[in-house]
């Protein structure tokens, strides 16, 4: 997820809103951009195999944006209407809680933090201001909020959460779950007590680093290149006795080595691509990946540039069919990054599209099946609590 320099505007609306009142309808114009397109071709096949789909996602930043969730927006990438029109069955939403300025993906510190501004401009309560752990909760409230306003969304929490959205959709195309995780674990502010604080609010992964050196250990963005503190790794061991699944999309290698030896738990990669495929530091070494697939783990491949080298319909499939290559079908999902300040070929009121390239690119109609969403509902469905 990258927040562009273009969010110094943001602080002079933010000054705007402050002292004038003024509310920007449109705050993340810019940032999250669908690529102009004519409709695609889909062959009559891909449209027959893809509505009988349970497309799971393992990377959306929805929450990051004060536009309504219910409505089919005209801006952005997902949206509980476009989810639906895309076949989406499982929704991983992140909670992004503080971004450096002039973020990049080869070196930044932890001394500034533009989401302060974001929280101003977008109005969120007060208490966000100044606390990354508010922040955190205020994200899942909004989420949890929002399945009070739809009967047909769920949050889900467990194995049984997930059971009965699954058994709901026989009947009922609509149902959606949805699952919260933090796009890094620093809303714990040190406090390892704060677990506690992200499980009740509905929590049930958390990502260990995002875009900077935390007090877990380093970044795959920061500037320490480190591995776990003491207090990462009584965070690793609690979120074991919690049941809480760990994210390394964001971590240092170091790190990622780091938490393969200390945790028998299969690990996540929620938003990535495939170093040997796309030789970017984004993208860890090729050989975490396979220790990760080893372990029971999931590699979500994401739809930008930035990781796949190619972010057409066609350059997503070949990223997962490298993917494939690497760690095997059942470890390769979707991690899109949607909302996440990217830019896209398609959104996710298009995933045929992906369905077809998958097919196209020869891809038998139960590995597309696995890779569209399968292997996470499977991967939720064992390694959530049961209760």
């Amino acid at each position: 997820m990258r927040i562009f320099f273009g969010i110094i505007l943001v602080v002079i609306l933010g000054a705007a809103i402050t002292v004038f009142g003024i509310v920007p309808a449109r705050i993340d114009d810019g940032m999250n951009v669908v690529t102009a397109h004519d409709p695609y071709e889909l062959s009559g096949e891909a449209e027959a195999l893809h509505e009988t789909l349970r497309v799971a996602d393992l990377h959306s930043d929805m929450l990051l944006w004060m536009r309504d969730p219910t409505r089919w927006n005209d801006r952005g990438h997902t949206d509980l209407p476009r989810l639906r029109a895309g076949g989406v069955a499982l929704q991983v939403f992140a909670s992004v809680t503080k971004t450096p300025s002039g973020q990049n993906y080869d070196s930044n510190t932890a001394d500034s933090d533009d989401i302060t501004a974001l929280a101003i401009v977008q109005r969120w309560p007060v208490r966000t201001w100044t606390s990354i752990l508010e922040r955190a909760v205020y994200h899942a409230d909004r989420l949890n909020r929002l399945a009070d306003r739809d009967d047909s969304f769920t949050v889900v929490r467990t194995r049984a959460d997930l059971e009965a959205v699954l058994a709901a959709r026989e009947t009922d195309p609509t149902a959606l779950a949805g699952l919260l995780e933090t796009e890094g674990a620093h809303p714990l502010e040190g406090d390892l007590g704060n677990i506690d604080v992200l499980w009740e609010a509905g929590y049930r992964m958390l990502g260990l680093q995002h875009f900077f050196d935390n007090e877990l250990g380093g970044s795959l963005h920061g500037v320490s290149n480190a591995g776990l503190t003491d207090f990462g790794r009584d965070v690793i061991r609690r979120m074991d006795e919690r049941g809480l699944i760990i994210d390394v999309a964001h971590s240092s290698p170091q790190v990622v080595d780091e938490v393969l030896a200390m945790t028998n738990s299969p690990l996540v990669v929620s938003h990535t691509g495939v170093h040997g495929h796309c030789e970017v530091k984004r993208n860890i070494p090729d050989a975490l990946m396979q220790r990760i697939a080893a372990g029971g783990g999931l590699i979500g491949i994401g739809f930008w540039a930035d990781v796949t080298c190619d972010d057409s319909p066609e350059g997503v499939a070949a990223t997962l069919l490298a993917a494939i290559e690497l760690v095997g079908i059942d470890h390769v999902a979707l991690g899109s990054d949607y909302d996440g300040t990217v830019t896209t070929t398609f959104d996710a009121s298009e995933y045929a599209v992906l369905t077809d390239r998958l097919l196209d690119a020869g891809l038998s109609e139960s590995e597309i099946r696995q890779v569209m969403g399968e292997n996470t509902i499977r991967f939720f469905l064992e390694n959530l609590p049961e209760s």
